[in-house]
């Protein structure tokens, strides 16, 4: 009989972490913040551990794996990456869906991006190559955004974190930009071509990868649809204050 090993239940204690981790943020971290930024700033706190320990994880996942491409199979380090990933957008749906149940947006996002990485780790045996370099795609830009996100929250009422919202938009909009604008598409065209090659033909049921495809095209839409309307912020915004200089 097959010994299912730590890597079967890894969803589970990975989860618990990230709830502890959210739960210490939110009633001792956050605890003197504002009520309605303590649900928001717990949120970004998991995602701190989240974002780069998964990029450094997805990077260390693919480079070890010798047959590393779109047509090697998922390994057992792969699908580790893949669990912990899991269980950190369980924990943030969880948060949404308690705290913002009307952001159906981001619901939706999680929900579709738990799609794309839960069969990927349980439904087929490939495809962790493509899925793991989309993750580290996704989230190198995370611990800026954080960042970002955590001094907007409370630059209204601490100088200091207006200083660090206002150094950090400028690079973390590039940043952002240059990831999901330029990268990211160039990377779902290679994935594309493959899948839709006689060379990926039954690794992946096409129904799948037409899935992941087309979660990961509107991903990117809505990113770049939000980049660019904060980029016209910034734009009014320096311009409004150059002005006000100029006067």
């Amino acid at each position: 009989m097959a010994t299912l090993g730590f890597e079967s239940y890894a969803v589970l204690p990975f989860f618990t972490m990230f709830l502890a981790i959210y739960l210490i943020g939110y009633f001792l971290i956050f605890r003197n913040w504002s009520p309605k930024i303590r649900p928001e700033a717990s949120s970004c706190l998991i995602s701190f551990f989240h974002g780069t320990p998964a990029v450094l994880l997805a990077s260390a996942a693919i480079l070890s794996d010798p047959n590393r491409g779109f047509a090697a199979a998922n390994t057992a380090f792969q699908k580790l990456v893949l669990d912990y990933s899991i269980a950190y957008f369980l924990m943030d749906l969880l948060h949404y869906l308690v705290f913002f149940p009307s952001d159906v947006l981001f619901i939706a996002h999680h929900l579709a991006t738990l799609f794309v990485v839960a069969t990927c780790r349980h439904v087929v045996s490939h495809g962790a190559f493509a899925v793991l370099f989309l993750l580290l795609l996704a989230e190198v830009t995370s611990a800026c955004q954080n960042a970002w996100t955590l001094a907007g929250a409370r630059r209204k009422e601490d100088p200091f974190a207006a200083k660090v919202y206002d150094a950090l938009s400028p690079p973390f909009y590039a940043l952002y930009s240059v990831v999901r604008g330029f990268a990211g598409p160039y990377f779902v065209y290679e994935m594309v071509v493959f899948y839709a090659s006689e060379h990926g033909d039954g690794l992946v049921p096409r129904w799948i990868w037409v899935s992941w495809v087309a979660v990961v095209l509107m991903a990117i839409a809505v990113s770049i649809l939000w980049i660019w309307n904060l980029w016209v912020e910034l734009y009014r915004e320096r311009t409004r204050k150059l002005q006000e200089k100029i006067r």
